[in-house]
């Protein structure tokens, strides 16, 4: 898959068992502050995918043979099998036009590119842990079934928090005196479903290990930003909490729409549900300028008080990894850094690295 391809690493080493209590201490203490790097990356199915300034890797467990006989992974209990990593070349589309590498328009192009490439790297994984037919062949998820997928979810994201909340809010419109009150309890509604629906997935307990790869993300991005080697012990010295993180990026959502609708007034609902959507690129592409201005600005204690929320919420979609989840993470990561130095990219090649982690 990709000019990449597919490598395989060993089983987990012992060092990699050991218990994560006090791993790394001694290393954190004398850790220099971090400095932003042009390094995303992503949670996928028993994986991680790295995304750097000219490729992307995604490293995913297999399924042990003994799990294999048994048909099947547990969810709660993880594959305990080889890393299989795949990595592709990487060729930002706002290198190709230069309106695109405008102020916003820069942030909307960026999510879309990072859309494609994590559904794609969450297909890699997702196919990783399907067991291989009578005959020992590996049978891929269908196509059209995974763009079905695909297509469900976004549908689902944009009615859940975007047209939902303007929906009910506007059975009220005619109680509300103005404009700017109307967003802000539209606002409300859609932060208390955003809450409610972060709460619940939490509560899940097939994605438990999902939350745990994407704490060993964070964990092993900002060991590489820190400086240090890059090694399951090291990474479990850092927090699980990173200020470019998705999910700090999903609020700042939440408060840019009161910026950008507040100004529209009590729209009649069709105009109203049509703005909400067509608002969406908008909306994304100035909040992701914000969370890229936090992370340039992370030491700073005006940055970290409003970052601060954001932080908070990743309590919900978190959870600490152990040593072979972090290992699994810097796999993705070293495949990156195969190809590529991001710090010793110059500022053309850095263009269009608008990236979260």
């Amino acid at each position: 898959m990709g000019a990449g391809g597919a490598d395989t690493m060993d089983e987990v080493s012992a060092a990699e068992k050991l218990s994560q209590n006090g791993a790394g201490s001694a290393v954190a203490a004398a850790r220099p502050p971090q400095t932003d790097a042009p390094i995303g990356g992503q949670a996928v199915l028993e994986g991680v995918m790295m995304r750097g300034v000219s490729t992307w890797s995604v490293a995913v467990r297999k399924p042990s043979p003994e799990q294999l006989e048994a048909v099947g992974v547990d969810s709660t209990d993880g594959a305990r099998g080889e890393i299989e990593v795949v990595s592709e070349p990487l060729v930002s589309w706002i290198k190709r036009h230069r309106v695109l590498r405008l102020p916003v328009i820069r942030g909307i192009v960026a999510l879309a590119e990072s859309l494609k490439i994590g559904f794609k790297a969450l297909g890699i994984s997702a196919n990783a842990q399907v067991p291989p037919d009578d005959a020992g062949e590996q049978k891929d998820i269908g196509s059209g079934t995974w763009a079905g997928t695909v297509i469900f979810a976004l549908v689902f994201a944009v009615g859940l928090f975007f047209l939902l909340p303007a929906g009910l809010t506007n059975l009220f419109r005619d109680e509300i005196p103005n404009s700017l009150v109307f967003v802000l309890i539209e606002k409300l509604i859609r932060v208390t479903i955003f809450l409610a629906y972060l709460w619940l997935i939490s509560r899940m307990k097939d994605l438990q290990r999902v939350f745990e790869y994407h704490g060993a993300e964070h964990k092993t991005i900002s060991c590489f930003e820190g400086g240090q080697p890059l090694t399951p012990e090291n990474a479990s010295g850092f927090s699980r909490f990173h200020p470019r993180c998705g999910t700090s990026f999903l609020l700042l959502v939440m408060v840019v729409a009161i910026v950008v609708f507040a100004p529209l007034g009590k729209l009649d609902w069709q105009w109203l549900f049509v703005s909400r959507v067509v608002g969406i690129p908008l909306v994304a592409g100035l909040a992701f300028e914000v969370i890229k201005w936090f992370g340039r600005n992370r030491n700073k204690v005006w940055a970290r008080a409003l970052m601060w929320p954001g932080m908070q919420l990743q309590r919900l979609t978190t959870r600490e990894p152990d040593l072979s989840q972090l290992a699994v993470a810097i796999a993705a990561l070293q495949a990156v850094l195969a190809v590529e130095n991001p710090r010793d990219a110059s500022a053309e090649e850095l263009v269009g690295m608008e990236v979260v982690a």
